[in-house]
C-alpha cells in the first residue's frame, strides 16, 4: 500500500502542477482558473492513490480487484466539469481549450497519484508550452475571426437583402445567416445578418457601406 506520507507528497506535487496550468488559464480570464485546476488535480490524485490502496487492502478478499476503477470514473466524470467551461456567444463557442486542459490536468493528477512523476511533469510542461507558446504564435501568425450581428432598416427598398449581400460580397465578408422582416403598410424593410469578420475589426468599412444603400434609415451592429 502507498504510505500516508507518500500520498501527501503526491498530493502536493499534483497541486503544484495544477496551479501552474490554472495560473495560465486565470491570466486568460477563463471560467476555470487557478483554484479549479488545482482542486481538480488534487482530487484526481487522491482518487488514484485511494483506488490503488483499496485494491491492495482487500486483495485477500478480492484477488481480482482493479486499482484503476476509481481512476476510470474520474476520466468519464470530468466531462461534466469540462462542459461547464464551454460557453456559447452567438455563433461562437469559447472555452474548449480550458475544457481540454481540465481533462488533461485530471489525467496528470491520476499519473502523479499512481507514482508516475516524470510522465506527470512532462505532460504539464507540454501543456504549458501549448497554452502559452502556441497562443502567442496564433495571435501573431493566425488571423482570428468573429461574428457580428447587423440589423438594417430601410424605407421603400424591396431589394434591401440583395443590396446587403452584394455589399458584403464586395467586402469579402461571409454572411452566415439572413433574417428578413417587411412592414407592408409602411413599406419598411428590415434585415438582420450574421457576418463573419476579422477579430477586433473596427467595422468602419461596414458602417460606411451601409450608408450608401438606398433607403437605409438606421442600422445596428452587435
Amino acid at each position: 500500500m502507498i504510505p500516508e506520507l507518500e500520498i501527501i507528497i503526491r498530493l502536493g506535487i499534483a497541486a503544484a502542477l495544477g496551479m501552474l496550468v490554472g495560473f495560465e488559464r486565470e491570466r486568460q480570464n477563463q471560467p476555470a482558473g487557478l483554484r479549479t485546476h488545482t482542486i481538480l488535480a488534487i482530487g484526481s490524485c487522491l482518487a488514484m492513490t485511494i483506488s490503488i490502496n483499496i485494491a491492495m487492502q482487500f486483495t485477500a478478499f478480492v484477488p481480482n480487484g482493479d486499482p484503476g476503477r476509481l481512476a476510470a470514473q474520474v476520466i468519464s466524470g470530468i466531462g461534466f466539469l469540462g462542459a461547464g467551461a464551454i460557453l456559447r456567444y452567438g455563433t461562437s463557442v469559447k472555452g474548449l481549450t480550458t475544457a481540454t486542459s481540465l481533462w488533461t490536468i485530471a489525467v496528470v493528477g491520476l499519473a502523479i497519484g499512481a507514482g508516475h512523476y516524470v510522465a506527470g511533469l512532462a505532460t504539464t510542461a507540454m501543456l504549458l508550452i501549448i497554452l502559452v507558446l502556441l497562443n502567442v504564435l496564433e495571435k501573431k501568425w493566425i488571423h482570428s475571426y468573429e461574428t457580428v450581428n447587423i440589423y438594417v432598416s430601410a424605407h421603400a427598398n424591396p431589394a434591401l437583402v440583395e443590396d446587403l449581400l452584394n455589399l458584403f460580397a464586395k467586402m469579402k465578408k461571409k454572411v452566415l445567416s439572413v433574417t428578413v422582416e417587411n412592414d407592408i403598410t409602411t413599406d419598411m424593410h428590415s434585415v438582420t445578418l450574421v457576418v463573419k469578420t476579422m477579430e477586433k475589426d473596427p467595422m468602419i468599412d461596414i458602417r460606411d457601406g451601409l450608408k450608401t444603400i438606398a433607403g437605409v434609415t438606421k442600422y445596428r451592429l452587435n
